[in-house]
């Protein structure tokens, strides 16, 4: 059951130096503590600058307004279905875990998508993240393994 104490707000630029905290605890999690390059500069210019190219939910919490989560999200097209958000990273850090913060993230996620008119979600999750994997087939989602995924790293 979904905690109470944390409130789901769209981010701030305020709160993006904790929102790479998170990012950065992602990345340990994912065994590649030192592949994030981002900074708060690069988030603040294409957050929030003239050309965003991303949005993210926040999880407070409402005691002390700490971040115990984030959601980031961008629009994309799929050519067979239209439009849809995809779920870049969906991140709750390790002590709040297991309160329901993920799916509140999540839900709220799922809303906007709606909102958007957004015909599909859509989101990655390592084959051996068991817990990721739990949670997403809870939603009713399908984990699709015939898709490879394909990366052309340009830096």
């Amino acid at each position: 059951m979904p905690t109470s104490v944390a409130l789901i707000r769209p981010g701030t630029p305020a709160d993006l130096p904790a929102a790479l905290a998170l990012i950065q605890e992602l990345a340990i999690y994912e065994r590649a503590p030192d592949a994030v390059v981002t900074t708060v500069e690069t988030m603040t210019r294409d957050g929030f600058g003239p050309n965003r190219v991303f949005e993210f939910l926040v999880a407070e919490q409402q005691a002390d307004g700490a971040l115990l989560g984030i959601a980031l999200y961008f629009p994309a097209y799929s050519t067979w279905k239209g439009r849809m958000l995809y779920l870049e990273d969906l991140v709750v850090t390790e002590a709040a875990r297991g309160q329901g913060i993920g799916q509140l993230l999540f839900d709220a996620v799922v809303a906007e998508a709606r909102r958007q008119g957004a015909c599909r979600l859509r989101w990655q999750v390592l084959d051996w993240n068991a817990p990721a994997i739990r949670f997403y087939e809870r939603q009713a989602a399908a984990l699709d393994p015939e898709w490879l995924n394909g990366t052309l790293e340009l830096r």
